[in-house]
């Protein structure tokens, strides 16, 4: 067995181009149990999933050649008979690329350069993510604002970081946003600044979508001298950056579960499991059951499942905090969901493949350049497609509500590095080069975006 996976990796590695990754090391205390099912085509994987969702199980990572399926160590990881028969291989995931990492913490951090700045060298702990945004606000207070935009079920804060040059929408301390009539249809009004909403890590153990959130940021403050400056582009753009979006699953995954996915709300008084899936609780297309489909289950979803969507759309504070936070702005153009890990860029929508976006060519044409400014930052290459086909079909999802509902026409879910080499675990020295290629593709975002609509940039 061990050949058969070093096999696998090598193959990995060499169709992604990780030449510098390292294999991950046996006899270390073990987490649970991965298992890589390999399929031919997306067929064969939709019938993987639909079985997953079946028996419960917690999908890592899906693509039209693989699923990933991983069983936390102290649970039954005997397989289901109906996936005995698919192709697969195993390994064991190790706990000490997780749970009880530590960071490296620092009254402040050099943030007047990219390059120089010791803050995109590790993973953070909720609290370092917290002062490293107030830094950012302090260190440049003429371009970056700190809002508290929700509160937690355990009574931690959500904040958004708007990025934008004087003369956009930054409000005093304690001022509340009006409302305004938001346009739905048609371009935005010519002499407006367009907004560009980007959201880390829902899911608590993306950690890598939050530390890219943060490298945008700073990227985006930073003067246009610098390497890697995104400055420019608040000449036509404010950012609203959302780093982790669920804190209370965040710091769970330092503490006790460093794989745990959903928030840690109660959902009921009778039920012992915690959490919603924050990605399945947006309120377009909701369902209380999961996705349609061959092996649709008869009954509501278990409150214990990964897949949990919650017993009502927005029932989640950190959801509904978010949404009423986008629903201020006006002039909305652009959205990032950052996830992992899959190396994706996909369009909506994500509850069913049987309908098409009426924007679908432009968000199209849009994903594929992106593809090519993220393989010119350091050569990966990265899969486009909508959602519903590069991964699976699920409902109550974000990047449907932001473009249905927000009428956000550049919508997308980006999944972040790498393809299963290291999966959530990515080591903290890919959070720079990530950050980078990230960039790229905001930046080429933000060009196509403003010459659609004549603005220059």
């Amino acid at each position: 067995m061990m050949k058969t996976w070093l096999y696998l990796l090598l193959a990995i590695v060499g169709a992604n181009g990780y030449n510098d990754q390292q294999v991950l090391v046996e006899n270390e205390p073990v987490a649970g149990l991965l298992r890589r099912f390999n399929v031919s085509g997306r067929h064969e994987a939709q019938n993987v999933v639909s079985l997953a969702r079946v028996y419960d199980l917690d999908v890592w990572s899906v693509s039209s050649s693989h699923i990933d399926i991983y069983w936390p160590h102290g649970t039954a990881s005997s397989l289901p008979p109906d996936l005995e028969e698919v192709p697969h291989t195993s390994r064991s995931v190790p706990l000490a690329i997780g749970a009880g990492q530590t960071t490296s913490w620092k009254p402040e951090w050099n943030l007047t350069s990219l390059t120089n700045s010791s803050f995109h060298e590790t993973y953070h702990h909720l609290n370092e993510v917290e002062k490293f945004m107030r830094q950012l606000e302090q260190q440049f207070p003429n371009v970056t604002k700190v809002h508290r935009i929700a509160l937690t079920t355990e009574g931690r804060d959500v904040y958004a970081l708007e990025i934008s040059k004087p003369g956009a929408s930054v409000e005093a301390d304690g001022e509340k946003k009006k409302k305004k009539k938001k346009k739905k249809e048609g371009k935005p009004h010519p002499e407006a600044k367009l907004n560009f909403v980007i959201v880390g890590a829902q899911h608590a153990r993306e950690w890598v979508a939050t530390s890219t959130s943060l490298y945008l940021a700073h990227a985006l403050a930073l003067n246009s001298t610098e390497p890697f400056s995104l400055h420019s582009l608040l000449d036509v753009f404010n950012f609203h950056i959302i780093p982790t979006p669920n804190p209370d699953g965040y710091v769970y995954t330092w503490k006790k579960d460093r794989y745990w996915y959903k928030n840690r709300q109660v959902v009921d008084s009778h039920v012992k499991c915690r959490g919603v899936d924050m990605n399945r609780n947006w309120g377009y297309q909701w369902h209380h059951e999961p996705v349609h489909g061959p092996f649709k289950p008869t009954h509501p979803v278990d409150p214990c499942s990964h897949w949990y969507p919650g017993g009502r759309p927005f029932e989640s504070p950190e959801v509904n905090g978010i949404a009423n936070y986008v629903n201020t702005l006006t002039d909305l153009t652009g959205f990032l969901d950052l996830r992992s890990y899959g190396q994706m860029i996909s369009t909506p929508y994500s509850y069913s493949c049987e309908r098409y976006p009426k924007d679908i060519e432009d968000q199209t044409e849009a994903a594929y350049g992106a593809v090519q400014a993220i393989k010119a930052s350091h050569g990966l290459h990265f899969e486009s497609g909508r959602v519903c086909e590069t991964l699976y079909e699920a409902p109550g999802n974000i990047l449907d509500w932001m473009y249905s509902k927000e009428g956000i026409k550049y919508s997308y879910a980006v999944h972040l590095r790498d393809t299963g080499t290291w999966g959530f675990s990515l080591p903290p020295k890919y959070i720079r080069p990530v950050g980078e290629e990230t960039s790229g593709m905001v930046r080429y975002l933000g060009k196509f975006i403003a010459a659609k609509l004549k603005r220059k940039l």
